[in-house]
């Protein structure tokens, strides 16, 4: 393959590489009062990526292994990179307006275009050496942007908190996949570990397979943010700008998801039984613990945070199941989470935004009585909180009701009807807690009458997120058939 060959099946990153370097080096020429470009320059470089990977066709890609075979181009690997570029196009947008005055603007987009390269370069890689090289660029970027408000004392200890348990948790999977390395011969190669172990399956089942195994799940664990790996998440979701908690939630965390399919289920999947057996555990007590925590939450982000981690449960149910269908619900609910999960973020920065505006000594703008009566101060801005959390919840018609049922159906007609349970007496139980702040905005009086006004790149990265909730659960079959073509990369 010559090197044009080679720049065209990874246009995409290399737009993102070519828009992080412009980006930095333009901004050492410019004044503050004029970086505000600079963010409009980052939008459109996602977007120019976002619609080469769609223009260049989502199905009828040919798995093929790039560069000694440790990268490949097929559905699952395009489906996940236009997911985490949809995210940061739309955190991008919203942070024209969040940050249009900040000195460090060109520091700030060009740390958001290399974590999404990271993202982009995992969700590509079929080598264990290149998928953990793609983690940690995504990482150290989400790291620096979890604490860039350096002024707020929570931000910075959001930044530190993300940064110990980041760094535990790449050291747990490192070192699993070196006993994965040593115990094959080294093999680094994810489709050759498949050969290996499954003609010799009673490696992965001697204790040092379980050893590993376990570190593995750990390291995923935290990634994910499985209990009980969680405890990062919440402290880290409230803490970080509420922009980045977007950008965290829907996607450096769907980053792991799609690392796990490819090593859980095609490079280890000779003991399959042994990984159900503990994605059951951790899937049910995951999106229990998640779902009642969230209950008792009067932060807004806290509790967005904690439904996040509920969220990863239910996706985790794929590793119990392993079906077909299974794989390709959690696939169409990684994409569904990440609009809803995104979009309800940013509606979260936006009221933060006008609140601080309004009063610039305002505290804790994402406390649930400061959206009390935000139906009469903002409508839009309310009516799109409740679409993504009624999404969320997995009420028709929108993508939380479509991914949930494909997911939910496929555990069942597996044979988990204990699983199942759990997961819908949960989606019941996380009713309460969103139904509660629509009950805030709608039915409780304004502290105010004055009207709020939402700032128009807000505006628009909300109404981006509004259109995938609804596109992916009004006209569900293009993203059903993409999702299903992306899980047979698995050969599940």
């Amino acid at each position: 393959m010559n090197y044009i060959e080679l720049a065209s099946q990874f246009a995409p990153e290399l737009i993102l590489t070519i828009g992080a370097l412009a980006i930095m080096m333009i901004g050492l020429f410019l004044a503050t009062s004029q970086k505000k470009v600079l963010g409009y320059l980052a939008a459109i470089f996602l977007a120019v990526a976002s619609l080469v990977i769609v223009c260049r066709g989502i199905y009828d890609i040919q798995m093929e292994g790039i560069l000694a075979d440790s990268l490949t181009i097929d559905p699952m690997s395009q489906f996940f990179k236009l997911t985490f570029l949809l995210v940061s196009l739309i955190v991008v947008i919203a942070s024209i307006k969040e940050y249009d005055s900040h000195s460090n603007q060109d520091e700030y987009y060009t740390l958001i275009l290399l974590g999404t390269i990271g993202m982009m370069v995992v969700a590509s890689a079929i080598d264990i050496v290149t998928m953990f090289i793609g983690f940690e660029l995504a990482s150290l970027s989400t790291y620096a942007l979890a604490g860039f408000n350096k002024k707020d004392p929570n931000s910075l200890e959001a930044a530190v908190k993300y940064f110990i348990v980041g760094a535990l948790s790449s050291a747990l999977l490192l070192f699993g996949l070196s006993y994965i390395y040593g115990m094959s011969g080294g093999l680094t190669n994810i489709s050759e570990l498949a050969v290996f172990f499954n003609s010799n399956p009673a490696i992965l089942q001697s204790p040092l397979g379980v050893v590993a195994l376990m570190l593995i799940v750990a390291g995923f664990g935290f990634k994910m943010a499985l209990v009980p790996f969680h405890m990062w998440a919440p402290d880290t979701y409230q803490g970080a700008p509420t922009v980045i908690s977007a950008l965290l939630a829907a996607g450096s965390k769907k980053m792991a998801f799609v690392a796990a399919f490819r090593v859980l289920l095609i490079a280890m999947i000779a003991i399959k039984i042994d990984i159900a057996m503990v994605f059951m555990i951790l899937a049910i007590i995951t999106m229990t613990l998640g779902n009642v925590v969230a209950l008792s939450q009067k932060s807004i982000k806290r509790m967005l945070a904690y439904s996040s981690v509920a969220q990863a449960g239910y996706i985790s149910m794929v590793f119990v199941v392993m079906s077909p269908e299974a794989l390709t619900g959690g696939i169409l609910y990684v994409m569904s989470h990440a609009f809803m999960k995104t979009g309800a973020f940013i509606a979260v920065a936006a009221l933060g935004y006008m609140l601080l505006k309004e009063n610039s000594n305002a505290k804790d703008v994402d406390h649930l009585d400061n959206f009390a009566g935000l139906g009469k101060r903002s409508p839009f801005l309310a009516f799109s909180i409740m679409i993504f959390l009624f999404a969320l919840a997995g009420i028709p018609p929108t993508a939380g009701f479509v991914s949930k049922f494909i997911l939910f159906f496929s555990v069942l007609k597996g044979g988990f009807l204990l699983l199942v349970i759990f997961a819908i007496l949960n989606s019941a139980l996380s009713l309460y807690y969103y139904a509660r702040v629509v009950k805030y905005m709608y039915v409780l009086p304004p502290s105010s009458d004055e009207k709020l006004k939402i700032p128009g790149a807000y505006a628009i990265a909300i109404l981006l997120a509004i259109i995938g909730v609804l596109a992916i659960g009004i006209v569900p079959e293009p993203f059903v058939n993409w999702a299903a073509e992306a899980a047979n990369v698995l050969g599940l």
